[in-house]
């Protein structure tokens, strides 16, 4: 069990295998970590899946807006979609993408941000500087590093709920 030092600012993620503690870091990243929570309170991040998954680099979800399609060809258009809300400008810092952060996914825009992110599955140094980190896997690494891997993944796992803990 993780040690939760702030519910307010920490992501209970669930999937397949267990609970994904994330740590958010609102003094790193404000903008982003208010989207998450957000999107998590808004029920926005449930059931969306897994759609790009490269064993050895990361796992990246969040598209609200395409990655709940049951129906297997929809998921090639999980991962061109963001949410309702506009997207957020990048809030680069000197934090490491390290194994189990989460950093936010965009286009080539650095300003282009929305509701998609990935978790590193290990450091990922060549993203410094480049993707927002705006927070790091407390407990439950080991769930992440069993989900499904393809871009889009054959049969891709899901978030199953993503809920803030002052919520839960």
């Amino acid at each position: 069990m993780a040690d939760i030092k702030d519910p307010e600012n920490t992501i209970l993620l669930e999937l397949k295998d267990g609970t994904v503690t994330i740590e958010l870091l609102p003094d790193v990243a404000p903008k982003h970590v208010e989207r998450m929570k957000t999107l998590a309170r808004a029920g926005a991040y449930d059931n969306v899946c897994f759609h790009r998954v490269i064993d050895g680099f990361m796992a990246q979800t969040g598209d609200v807006a395409n990655g709940n399609m049951e129906k297997d060809f929809n998921l090639r258009a999980a991962g061109t979609g963001g949410s309702d809300h506009p997207d957020v400008p990048a809030e680069f810092s000197k934090l490491p993408h390290e194994r189990g952060t989460i950093g936010a996914a965009r286009s080539q825009n650095p300003n282009s941000a929305n509701s998609q992110f990935f978790i590193n599955f290990k450091d990922n140094s060549f993203l410094n500087g480049q993707y927002t980190v705006y927070g790091r896997v407390i407990s439950g690494m080991e769930h992440v590093d069993a989900i499904a891997k393809g871009e889009p993944p054959t049969n891709p796992d899901r978030m199953i709920s993503v809920k803030v803990a002052a919520d839960a």
